[in-house]
């Protein structure tokens, strides 16, 4: 093909120079009628020259057209084509296939990522300098409750603290905020894309992970503290039996009316007194070294009636004594729960007594037991009541370990009821005002 082109560009030449030399040997022989005959063929020659040079600039600029409106489905046609642009109709169409292969794979890439990014916990927001929301993932709707977002700054009127936060982060940094009370995360990033400056924000949940930690921390704590109390009572309590048995001896030793029985009646008062406080404290921190090493043993799926069921049977006496109003919702009835029922259940009867005890003082004392479907479609059994409600200072201790508001409360109740929500990889979250009572809400 490319000698056939050469060949052709050699006889244009070649004509061209002939007609050229003609014309110039007409002029000099005075054949002018020969002459303007010689010229229409020059001129004619030369046409077709440029003709045959411009074929390449025509098809060249076509292509560049096609690239510069990323139109990589024109085809340039080999078969039948002048020899001047054969080669270079086929050289376009490789580069266009090779084109249209790497804008496939870039499609495939992005679908690719956009998948991956949507099934990610991670919420991603990206935003340019003007504010306006260039995508956001089904992560962040759900953590931020929203179906669509134009403009960042619509999440000013949603959460403040959160849209505050946004605006100052800068790059490379990162804040914790509560985010529905959770914990999470803010990552900031920019880069430019297409010469534009993008921010890209990631919402990371980390609340679950600092649950865990502050579990296994407490743990720890339980365990190092029952540890201590037990090496240091046990002695005690040993020695005052060894004490208390050697005073009752001495006692029978002695006559019977003699004044000193009054002093060992003394000493062994003491004594036994010192003995079954040692006991007492000893099974005190016997119990809590149980509940820092509380485990699923039975792990079963079973349903929510079954679970509520159980645990109204329980309560029943207690709820009627006190004439508060208790009500059911269950707007699934085949709706089951996988985990182990009984701490479950533990769980339950814990949260509806602290409901018993915060709605005494109500005029009208109102429990609800209810369980639906989260957005999720997941279950989610929550403990509501119309009782007095808790602050929010109140409401970021009442998890910890020995913290309580009861005049005679342990302090571990909410403290085991979490551990086991955790066990369960579930959650378990707090929602109150003072005066307008609270809602448990129970995660699986």
């Amino acid at each position: 093909m490319k000698t056939r082109y050469e060949i052709s560009l050699t006889i244009r030449v070649v004509l061209l120079l002939a007609s050229i030399t003609a014309a110039a040997f007409c002029i000099v022989s005075a054949k002018y009628s020969l002459l303007v005959f010689a010229i229409l063929v020059l001129v004619f020659q030369i046409f077709n020259f440029v003709q045959f040079i411009n074929k390449t600039n025509i098809e060249l600029t076509q292509f560049i057209e096609a690239v510069r409106y990323r139109d990589f489905s024109l085809q340039f046609t080999e078969k039948n084509a002048p020899v001047s642009v054969r080669q270079l109709r086929r050289a376009f169409n490789q580069i266009n296939a090779t084109f249209k292969q790497l804008s496939s794979e870039r499609e495939e890439q992005y679908q690719y990522l956009q998948k991956i990014l949507e099934l990610v916990d991670t919420g991603i927001l990206s935003y340019n300098q003007e504010g306006e929301v260039g995508w956001i993932n089904e992560s962040f709707k759900r953590m931020m409750n929203v179906p669509y977002l134009r403009n960042v700054s619509s999440l000013e009127k949603r959460d403040m603290v959160v849209y505050q936060a946004i605006m100052s982060l800068e790059n490379g940094d990162s804040q914790l905020v509560k985010i529905n009370q959770k914990q999470v995360l803010l990552a900031k990033t920019t880069f430019l894309n297409e010469d534009i400056e993008t921010n890209l924000i990631a919402f990371q949940n980390v609340n679950e992970a600092i649950e865990d930690t502050e579990a296994q921390a407490y743990q720890k704590l339980l365990r190092v503290m029952t540890h201590e109390i037990m090496n240091s009572v046990a002695p005690i309590a040993s020695l005052a039996e060894t004490m208390e048995k050697a005073v009752a001896r001495k006692k029978g030793e002695k006559e019977k009316g003699d004044k000193g029985n009054e002093d060992f009646d003394d000493i062994s008062l003491g004594i036994s007194t010192i003995r079954r406080r040692s006991e007492n404290l000893l099974k005190f921190a016997d119990t809590y070294r149980q509940l820092a090493k509380v485990s699923i043993t039975s792990f079963s799926e079973f349903f929510v009636h079954d679970l509520f069921e159980g645990v109204e049977i329980l309560l029943e006496n207690q709820i009627e004594q006190k004439k508060i109003e208790f009500d059911v919702l269950i707007k699934d009835f085949e709706m089951t729960i996988e985990g182990d029922m009984v701490l479950i259940e533990q769980v339950l009867i814990n949260l509806i007594i602290n409901a018993i005890d915060a709605v005494k003082s109500q005029e009208n004392p109102k429990i609800t037991l209810a369980t639906y479907r989260g957005q999720d479609e997941r279950p989610v059994i929550e403990v509501r009541d119309n009782g007095v409600g808790m602050s929010p200072d109140l409401m970021d201790k009442i998890f910890v370990p020995f913290f309580t508001s009861k005049p005679n409360g342990s302090g571990i109740g909410l403290s085991l009821s979490k551990q086991i929500m955790t066990l369960h990889k579930g959650t378990i979250s707090v929602h109150s005002e003072e005066g307008a009572g609270t809602v448990f809400r129970l995660g699986f």
